[in-house]
């Protein structure tokens, strides 16, 4: 296998994910946003604010490579911005099997708590309309990275156990 990286828009349910098919498969999972909170001893809100986007993509950049370097089996779960920025969507694509978890925008506000949106700085303080209409303008500009993927799953209507099969069966 190698590595698995789930891309997509945050809260499509890549971490979630990516833990039930770590454990299915018997293989590592990393999470990269959760990496770069233990290495930064900061929360990704608070690398946002204190040392800004651009830091905290280098610091992504730094999680990616090391990743793809351990040659490890891994499930990766991505942040939604990882494969936006520079030439990650490739990186990933070379080194092991991308997955596309596409949600409408709907379910995933219906799928985010008071505290997912709390933690993303990039929602903070925006009322429902405004998330809903962010998020669409927002997954649209991302929607031609995340299309580079191997393989893109519609996760709408399915249940977790549905998408571990299906990734298992088809990656």
């Amino acid at each position: 296998m190698k590595r698995l990286f789930l891309v997509g828009y945050m809260g499509c349910g890549k971490s979630t994910l990516g833990r039930k098919l770590a454990r299915r498969l018997d293989v590592g999972f990393a999470d990269t946003d959760a990496l770069i909170e233990q290495r930064e001893g900061a929360s990704v809100a608070e690398i946002y604010e204190l040392a800004g986007a651009d830091y905290f993509r280098k610091a992504e950049r730094a999680v990616l490579d090391e990743l793809i370097a351990s040659g490890r089996d891994t499930v990766v779960s991505t942040g939604g911005g990882l494969p936006v920025w520079s030439d990650n969507m490739a990186r990933m694509n070379a080194a092991g099997t991308t997955v596309y978890l596409r949600r409408p925008v709907e379910q995933i506000v219906r799928r985010m708590s008071p505290y997912g949106r709390q933690k993303r700085p990039r929602l903070r303080g925006l009322s429902d309309d405004e998330l809903v209409e962010f998020m669409r303008r927002d997954m649209a500009d991302r929607e031609p990275f995340y299309a580079q993927a191997r393989w893109t799953i519609d996760c709408a209507g399915k249940t977790d156990a549905e998408l571990v099969e299906w990734i298992m069966q088809n990656c």
